[in-house]
């Protein structure tokens, strides 16, 4: 194992994570099957003290959650000096075979943590509780996913190995090549962008409605949420080339670089934002006709919409201005 600081920090932070989680999905559990709001019982007034503690020890797992995911990657970039053939983090998240699939749970982790944290927001906006039990049934679901990236995490830093060659990441995002990374490099340009740009006009103006009128959130939420993925597979596809000016590079980590200025990171969190943000408000649509929550939900669900918006509008202009302020043009390749 690479004894660097932000590497200890990571395995420190995920072994805490996952006992916090641990004994949250424990009291989850048991909250689960016990909770009963009408009963006076010191069982039931133990339970209502235990899900404030599970709350807030979720909270701060999901908010390490989140930066934990962007040190990662960090890391991984900071680390391909030491290796022979990486470039960027493309090439050292593949020196062995738990790379990729960490950084992919842990994507994944935040997105499900922060529909939880939205889930938890709104139940304790109700007096009554009414998602008590549907959230505590969603942590036991995200629990599995977080043990997982835990070991995985692990298994790829203590399986690091200085001396071996790996492959830089115009092999791996090249549309010769075969597999995932490959497939989403070959994916043609043009199309792609009138997907890309017609998803945000389509988030713009169906959360500029929903805001005015109080109607049509499902289109905005069901339009935000699949422009993650879509989103993703853009900025391997086209997005990428227009920073790097080359038509055969397609990486999405050498823009994390200096010579980049980090433009990444930002890209990185307005598609995390805007896909959390999104994903909240459709989980949301269907808990709206509980008598408690007839207020409550609406007003949530507008501001994730606020802020899905500013998320994905910041990632909108971020890759206008750039395919605008360049001579390189993408067309024919």
């Amino acid at each position: 194992m690479i004894l660097h600081p932000a590497v200890i920090a990571l395995l420190s932070g995920s072994l805490l994570v996952g006992l916090m989680i641990a004994y949250a999905a424990f009291w989850g559990y048991k909250i689960i099957d016990g909770w009963d709001l009408q009963s006076g019982s010191e069982r039931q007034l133990a339970l209502e003290k235990k899900t404030y503690l599970v709350s807030t020890l979720m909270s701060y797992a999901f908010g390490f959650q989140v930066l934990s995911f962007f040190l990662f990657v960090y890391v991984a970039d900071d680390l391909h000096r030491l290796f022979v053939g990486a470039m960027c983090a493309a090439g050292t998240l593949n020196v062995n075979e738990y790379g990729y699939p960490a950084v992919v749970l842990k994507l994944l982790n935040c997105l499900l943590g922060g529909v939880w944290l939205v889930l938890n927001h709104t139940d304790n906006q109700a007096s009554d509780y009414p998602l008590i039990r549907r959230k505590y049934t969603l942590l036991l679901v995200i629990v599995p996913f977080l043990l997982y990236e835990t070991g995985q995490l692990w298994s790829y830093f203590l399986n690091l190995k200085a001396h071996v060659i790996t492959s830089c990441c115009g092999s791996l995002f090249s549309t010769e090549e075969e597999g995932v990374a490959a497939g989403l490099a070959s994916l043609p340009a043009a199309p792609m962008q009138v997907l890309f740009f017609g998803s945000m006009a389509l988030i713009a103006a169906s959360g500029i409605f929903f805001l005015a009128r109080g109607r049509g959130v499902k289109l905005f939420a069901v339009t935000g949420t699949l422009a993650f993925p879509l989103s993703v597979a853009a900025l391997i596809s086209f997005i990428s080339v227009y920073f790097y000016e080359l038509p055969t590079h397609h990486c999405p980590f050498c823009i994390l670089q200096r010579e980049y200025h980090y433009v990444g990171y930002l890209i990185y969190v307005t598609l995390m934002g805007g896909g959390i943000a999104s994903a909240g408000a459709w989980t949301l649509i269907s808990f709206r006709s509980a008598p408690s929550l007839k207020d409550i939900v609406p007003r949530i669900q507008k501001r994730l919409a606020r802020a899905g918006l500013v998320f994905y509008a910041v990632l909108a202009v971020v890759v206008i201005m750039r395919m605008v302020f360049t001579d390189f043009v993408l067309t024919g390749y």
